[in-house]
């Protein structure tokens, strides 16, 4: 997958993730959507290992967009902990 595909991917996965999750997350909807490329990242990478195959080959791979969305709701729960403690 292309470099801005990936970062499609990631900013839409971030904002299916911010809308799944309860509650207020610090940060707002930028936050949001970069923390939704990190989560991608992370989510593929994980699952890459897990699964022994590169996910975020394909732009349409339900794989990899449902590892995109599980590793953004990931970073979204430990940056809505952060962001808490620190209010």
């Amino acid at each position: 997958m292309s470099f801005i595909g990936f970062l499609i991917l990631g900013l839409i996965a971030g904002a299916i993730a911010k809308a799944i999750l309860p509650g207020k997350q610090g940060g707002g909807w930028l936050a949001t959507l970069l923390l939704g490329v990190v989560g991608a990242l992370l989510g593929g990478w994980i699952g890459g290992m897990i699964f022994k195959q590169d996910l975020m080959n394909s732009f349409w791979s339900l794989s990899a967009w449902i590892t995109a969305i599980v590793g953004a709701l990931v970073v979204l729960l430990i940056w809505g902990l952060v962001t808490r403690r620190r209010a």
